[in-house]
């Protein structure tokens, strides 16, 4: 069995939309990142009990525990990984969507988003990480 490569970046999606859960898989394998999906924020915290992610790709609403929540509890229980949270939503207009994105300033990705977008956001919110942990 092939060992796996300490340097692949590991990425937790969390997401309740198939396609888009898969299209975010296929984008993300398909530029070398381990990736792992979550349907809510209470699967996500399961995950990250039992597995060292270097980001988080957070859909804001979600059943069960939404963005909001595992955001805060990861910034209590994980503050390394909450540094490397990415919110996906497709309420731009709501009041607590909005309050929220700029309270954390973290980055985000409007629904619907493009392969490119994707792409583009992940790298450079990796290349913070990386930067902020020197």
């Amino acid at each position: 069995m092939k060992e796996p490569d300490a340097n692949i970046k590991k990425i937790l999606v969390v997401e309740d939309e198939p396609a888009i859960c898969l299209v975010c898989q296929r984008v993300l394998t398909g530029e070398g990142f381990e990736v792992d999906v979550a349907v809510n924020g209470k699967v996500a915290q399961d995950m990250i009990k039992g597995k060292r992610y270097d980001l988080c790709l957070i859909d804001i609403k979600t059943p069960a525990m939404n963005g909001n929540e595992l955001y805060r509890w990861l910034g209590e229980k994980h503050p390394r990984l909450a540094g490397g949270v990415i919110f996906t939503t497709g309420d731009m207009m709501g009041g607590d969507t909005q309050g929220l994105l700029e309270q954390t300033g973290r980055p985000f990705l409007p629904k619907p988003f493009t392969t490119d977008e994707i792409r583009a956001i992940v790298k450079e919110t990796l290349r913070q990480v990386e930067k902020q942990a020197e």
